[in-house]
């Protein structure tokens, strides 16, 4: 593993462990160049995924991507960090065990769609905002009448 701060190539693990979860291993790293820490974590990776764009170009999924999709309508929300990371980590379960190697953009933004709706409405509402692309404010409000409706 090479050290962030200086680039040194060879770092030495000084700690493993598994996290909370159990879906990752974190290690604390030591450079033996500079003297830096830090920590990684290491994640179990069942098959390579392509996400397939609605345009019909192909990306790796980007399991990174994904959480800053989602942190960014959660911004501001009360949801602890780690629900946000099991989410996160059952949705990329749930993806990489379909049998696909090929993911459609579409069946991503559903998922998130339904977890966020699950976790936090408005943040539900907010990644909608922008998934759904609404291009009039009355299919919006529409959007927004149908998800109090559900409520009550």
């Amino acid at each position: 593993m090479r050290c962030p701060f200086c680039g040194h190539d060879d770092t030495q693990v000084k700690d493993s462990r598994p996290t909370e979860d159990n879906s990752a291993i974190r290690r604390r790293r030591s450079c033996p160049a500079c003297g830096a820490r830090f920590t990684t974590f290491e994640r179990i990776q069942l098959r390579e995924l392509t996400v397939v764009k609605s345009t019909g170009s192909r990306e790796p999924f980007d399991r990174e991507k994904l959480m800053r999709s989602l942190s960014i309508a959660l911004r501001k929300r009360p949801v602890d960090p780690d629900r946000v990371e099991r989410m996160v980590n059952s949705m990329v379960r749930q993806l990489e065990s379909s049998g696909e190697s090929e993911i459609q953009s579409r069946t991503i933004g559903e998922m998130s769609m339904k977890a966020l709706e699950a976790l936090d409405k408005v943040a539900y509402v907010r990644y909608a905002s922008v998934y759904r692309d609404f291009a009039e404010p009355n299919a919006f409000t529409e959007f927004v009448g149908r998800l109090q409706l559900t409520a009550d």
